[in-house]
């Protein structure tokens, strides 16, 4: 098959692409970061994603799948979350231009119309975006990503944690968290491209935490154990924004301190990812938060 899978030089994007390569399969990918090192030596031919309908429908002639990884995490510039939904609707018009078969779709574990928080109406809205195509489709939502050292969460917390004599939980820190290895969505987003029904499911790993137990887990694994003081959630995130200054970078959203408390964070279904998150970390204690992860770097320098 011909498949086109968005950000494939990105991070959930470049693992599903390397699944599809090793099957023999043809990958290109829409990005917004040409310039990005190309971890597949010219296999991948890389289209412009700048949410032309037209365009992005030219190049997406031939394709019979679409694997769609594209959002934003917060608001920059003209970078905002409900232009991300417009976007996702333009991208999914362009894929039933071109006679896409079958869109695979990345979204959020508890994604909702109703909700207050944008990042998961917008969510909600690119599910329904999809659904409505009437392509065949399926919807994958995961919780947090971790894994292949590009994750955001929690290789910052164990940054801070190696950096500081004490770290700040909003709130008393009971609040679920429940991880997912980024090799393991990659598994579930394969698996979709080859299926024929329609269907949303989680994505989760095996272990589910309260987000205090997580931290001191991280804490203990990686020798660098601290008091774990609980603030009221808006200093903790006053906090965030004082050492972002630092880091030049948004270390923490109001709306994931919002997300995170509200237990949107773990799943009721069944885990389907295979790999536990303390196995994960113990066979990467060593690297994990030696380096700050920054966003804005990432997908903005």
């Amino acid at each position: 098959m011909k498949i086109a899978v968005t950000g494939s030089f990105s991070y959930s994007g470049k693992y599903i692409t390397r699944r599809l390569l090793d099957r023999g399969e043809e990958v290109i990918t829409l990005t917004g970061h040409p310039d990005r090192p190309d971890p597949f030596d010219g296999q991948v031919k890389a289209y412009p994603l700048d949410f032309d309908e037209a365009g992005m429908t030219k190049s997406l002639q031939g394709v019979e799948v679409l694997v769609n990884t594209y959002w934003v995490r917060f608001d920059k510039g003209k970078n905002t979350q409900p232009r991300a939904v417009e976007n996702t609707r333009k991208l999914v018009n362009a894929a039933k231009a071109a006679g896409f078969r079958r869109i695979v779709h990345i979204s959020i574990a508890n994604p909702s119309a109703n909700s207050h928080l944008p990042y998961y109406w917008g969510k909600a809205a690119n599910e329904k975006a999809v659904i409505d195509s009437g392509i065949s489709h399926a919807i994958l939502r995961p919780t947090v990503l971790v894994g292949g050292g590009e994750d955001i969460l929690i290789n910052n917390i164990a940054f801070l944690l190696r950096r500081f004599p004490f770290f700040l939980i909003p709130g008393d820190g009971s609040y679920g968290i429940q991880p997912v290895f980024v090799e393991d969505l990659a598994d579930l987003a394969v698996e979709a491209v080859y299926s024929r029904e329609n269907y949303i499911i989680d994505a989760v790993g095996p272990d589910a935490y309260t987000f205090k137990e997580l931290v001191q887990l991280i804490g203990r694994t990686i020798g660098a154990t601290r008091p774990l003081i609980s603030v009221p959630p808006r200093l903790a995130l006053l906090a965030a924004q004082f050492l972002s200054l630092f880091v030049k970078d948004v270390m923490l959203t109001p709306e994931e301190v919002d997300g995170l408390m509200a237990d949107l964070l773990v799943s009721k279904e069944p885990a389907r990812g295979k790999t536990y998150f303390k196995d994960w970390l113990k066979a990467n204690k060593d690297s994990i938060g030696m380096k700050y992860a920054s966003e804005l770097e990432r997908h903005y320098s």
